[in-house]
């Protein structure tokens, strides 16, 4: 091979003949053609390749194809397609996304491991045909929620071979248990994000070595794990300071005493989905509005025992005047229009979630509006129950069951 201009060898600029008229490559340098070339995305280099034989080469050079998303292709990606594109692009490859590409399987990414070993991020989000696999050392990302036949195998396997990754996106591999995520915590001490959402099947157990082995975490979300109790919550605030994410949605045996452990040692806490954790109470957000000064979201969907009391302390808490963006009380019962006075000083709560709350008034939500005009609300009233009819018994429903 000739001498590298750049970084593409002297023999494909050999390729560009007189014969070629374009004025375009008459008067640009084959390097900056090249140049331009990197800009384009996936569609418009393949239509490029098609102009002339110059141009193919040009459009087609692997340093134009670092970051691929085939998304929008995903029902005619096969494996084959996979195979071709690890091929041309090699180790100039850095970030793909094959996200709902079902028809790639286990085969193309074993070609694909072997001729891109400079992959950092890599998407196989709802790539079901995958099984485990491995293989990719300077990985940094991997997404493969919902592919649902990875097992601790598979995973072990991953972070043998990648001990530098920073995120995980397990969603709905429903066939991990505690096994998978003792693996992690032991390999992978660099992991910044993990989501376990609905990995059903994992404990107290996995979850406790993630938080030892992994110091550097700030995003956890394993909502729908009902199996975890108080102990994750400690074992996050005794060994996971940096910890900004925690969604634990649906988890119903979390409790006010694990989270006054976590708000007590992870004051950077920025999001938290709380969603469903029916045991919790106001002690929670007392001592979130006491030790979480960052705290921007808030989801207690669903916290049946929350009152305006607790409401009263988060927004007299150091987070609400210039922190606290979104604040979600849906089928929140005991929540009344006490609370909307108590978040009337919160100046960048951008959004409210009031569904259900049957205690809440339109005149409620009037008055925050005179001091928050730009905030979006977010409630149903019920009809009104019609009055018992004429000369009958009462009606047992309102107009729009009747309907229904």
């Amino acid at each position: 091979m000739g001498k590298e201009v750049n970084g593409v060898s002297r023999s494909r600029f050999d390729m560009f003949s007189n014969s070629d008229e374009a004025v375009i490559n008459k008067k640009l340098p084959k390097e900056l053609l090249l140049r331009i070339f990197s800009f384009l995305d996936v569609v418009t280099l393949c239509r490029c390749a098609q102009v002339s034989r110059s141009w193919n080469v040009l459009a087609l050079d692997g340093s134009n194809w670092q970051r691929i998303d085939l998304f929008d292709f995903q029902r005619d990606i096969e494996g084959r397609v996979v195979e071709n594109i690890s091929k041309r692009c090699g180790g100039f490859l850095r970030k793909l996304s094959l996200r709902g590409c079902l028809g790639v399987g286990d085969s193309a990414l074993r070609t694909f491991a072997q001729n891109c070993r400079n992959i950092e991020l890599l998407s196989l989000n709802g790539c079901t045909k995958i099984t485990d696999s491995e293989g990719c050392p300077l990985l940094e990302q991997l997404n493969i929620s919902w592919c649902d036949q990875v097992t601790k195998d598979g995973v072990q396997a991953l972070v043998r071979c990648c001990p530098g990754l920073k995120g995980l996106f397990l969603k709905g591999c429903t066939q991990l248990e505690d096994e998978a995520l003792k693996h992690i915590g032991t390999h992978c001490p660099d992991l910044v994000t993990l989501n376990l959402q609905t990995c059903s099947q994992i404990t107290d157990e996995g979850l406790i070595t993630i938080c030892r082995g992994c110091h550097r975490l700030q995003s956890l979300c394993v909502s729908g794990c009902a199996n975890i109790t108080d102990a994750i919550l400690n074992a996050l605030g005794q060994n996971c300071p940096r910890l900004r994410i925690l969604e634990v949605a649906r988890c119903s045996q979390l409790t006010d005493v694990g989270f006054t452990t976590l708000a007590r040692n992870c004051h950077e806490l920025e999001k938290m989905d709380l969603e469903e954790c029916v045991q919790i109470t106001d002690a929670t957000l007392i001592q979130l509005s006491i030790h979480c000064p960052r705290l921007q979201v808030l989801s207690l969907s669903h916290c049946e025992l929350i009152t305006d009391d607790g409401i009263r302390h988060l927004g007299s808490g150091p987070c609400a005047h210039d922190r606290l963006e979104v604040i979600e009380l849906d089928n929140c019962p005991l929540i009344t229009d006490a609370s909307l006075e108590h978040l009337k000083t919160c100046h960048s709560l951008d959004r409210i979630e009031l569904y259900d709350c049957q205690q809440i008034t339109r005149a409620g939500i009037k008055r925050l509006r005179t001091h928050l005009p730009n905030i979006k609300v977010h409630a149903y009233f019920a009809p009104v129950t019609p009055p018992p009819s004429v000369g009958g018994s009462r009606q047992r429903f309102c107009r729009c069951c009747i309907l229904l």
